[in-house]
């Protein structure tokens, strides 16, 4: 008999690109092609690449260079490269590492079926290879991204904003509950953008009530939320469902109104405060997710002064903060980089330290409280689970004792807090009923 070929799928970047590596894998293996997590025992070795920043760009080649160094040695038969980089620098790419056997752009399922020998099942398209715990799967909602930030390449790799239909969407939801998932990270560029190109309007908070009503699903958490003209009904809709976690995840990227005009970011800072003021308000208890830029072109001692205060001031629940990265065929291009990378490393470290003291304090505020967790594994002497505080890979956990031990990864279950650190709590099983969410 001939021999069955391997094929192993390498996904760098973000939850988008994992996504996209699940959709991929699933159509290969309804096209029975064999697939294996290791690399060094495939045939056929398909890389997923991301193209965002210069970090990422720069652990995509080392990537491709690997597995081309495989093949050359005899290891592997064929290196496959697809995604974000490969669809923004081909031709480069073709031209400097011309050993890789084919280059994909995004999302081209059916060219790289094609190439492996198999055809494309266009009507299972919605279903996926889960590489995440089977509880916990995202839901990527779009494709693309229709606002001009000055420092994105994101419209370049990925295109105009694109939606899925609810229908489309509700079908995938049900292929992941037949596999045990029970919380959805709902995911895309910009969330908040939802529906506007195939609906004639933004309807996020439409999805999340169809997808709610979904029997299995009972965790829905929100990513990628852009604070410009956020929708006041998707406020309406987490504050009044409760499967919707009390969790916003909203890329702020600053504050200073000088940086977010050459941000091009649409929204000024005291559209930004008074955002935070009304989900605060209207939300009771809500968890506050951003991510800031330290070290635009444009950005002054004295913007960046200001954007520490208001981090000060916020008390956001996690930030995460990036060094700004210069994108050519960007329009911050031309600003150049005239902040050194010694000051936007010193920036990034204040910045974080004064989120390390705000984590602190907020979590010591849930000593004695108690919280619902999804458990997600085991490691040393803890069990490890997340809260509705926490999204996956982010953000903190909770850990709780083995003591327990009799609990099961992928259920939930309801805990007493006993103590903190910075980022993450320390919690033991309750034995009373009810729980926060």
């Amino acid at each position: 008999m001939k021999k069955k070929e391997k094929v192993s799928v390498i996904t760098l970047g973000c939850s988008k690109n994992t996504v996209d590596s699940e959709r991929l894998m699933r159509q290969l293996q309804l096209n029975s092609i064999a697939l294996t997590d290791n690399p060094d025992s495939a045939d056929t070795v398909i890389i997923n690449t991301c193209g965002f920043i210069e970090a990422a760009k720069e652990e995509s080649i080392d990537t491709i260079l690997n597995a081309v160094a495989l093949k050359n040695e005899g290891k592997i038969k064929r290196v496959i490269v697809s995604g974000c980089l490969s669809e923004r620098y081909k031709e480069d790419l073709q031209k400097e590492i011309p050993d890789v056997d084919v280059y994909f752009g995004t999302e081209n399922y059916e060219g790289i079926v094609n190439e492996l020998g198999g055809k494309l099942k266009y009507e299972l398209l919605g279903e996926r290879l889960l590489t995440t715990p089977s509880h916990t799967a995202y839901l990527k909602i779009s494709e693309g991204c229709d606002h001009p930030c000055s420092f994105c390449s994101i419209p370049l790799m990925r295109g105009n904003y694109k939606s899925k239909t609810i229908d489309e969407l509700i079908k995938e939801t049900e292929f992941l509950v037949k596999n045990n998932t029970k919380e959805l990270v709902l995911i895309a560029q910009d969330t908040t953008d939802y529906g506007k190109d195939i609906y004639g309007k933004r309807n996020l908070d439409e999805l999340l009530k169809k997808l709610s009503e979904i029997e299995g699903i009972e965790w829905i958490r929100l990513m990628y939320a852009y604070p410009s003209r956020f929708p006041t009904a998707v406020v309406k809709e987490i504050a009044g469902n409760p499967k919707i976690c009390n969790y916003v995840d909203i890329p702020l990227q600053h504050i200073s109104d000088d940086v977010l005009r050459s941000m091009r970011r649409g929204v000024t800072g005291a559209q930004t405060r008074a955002l935070i003021s009304d989900l605060r308000d209207k939300i009771p208890g809500i968890t506050l997710r951003t991510t800031f830029i330290v070290g635009y072109p444009n950005e002054t001692g004295k913007d960046f002064e200001d954007l520490c205060k208001f981090v000060e001031e916020t008390k956001f629940d996690r930030i995460g903060t990036f060094t700004y990265s210069v994108e050519e065929n960007t329009s911050s291009f031309i600003l150049n980089d005239p902040v050194s990378q010694e000051i936007k490393e010193e920036r990034k470290d204040i910045l974080m330290e004064i989120q390390k003291e705000i984590s602190l304090k907020n979590n010591s505020e849930f000593v004695g409280k108690e919280l619902k967790i999804l458990l997600e594994a085991v490691e040393g002497d803890f069990y490890i689970g997340r809260s509705y505080r926490d999204a996956p890979d982010v953000d903190g956990e909770v850990l709780i004792p083995l003591k327990n031990n009799n609990l099961t990864i992928g259920n939930f279950y309801n805990t007493r807090v006993y103590d903190y650190n910075e980022y993450d709590l320390f919690a033991d099983i309750s034995q009373t009923e009810g729980s926060q969410q």
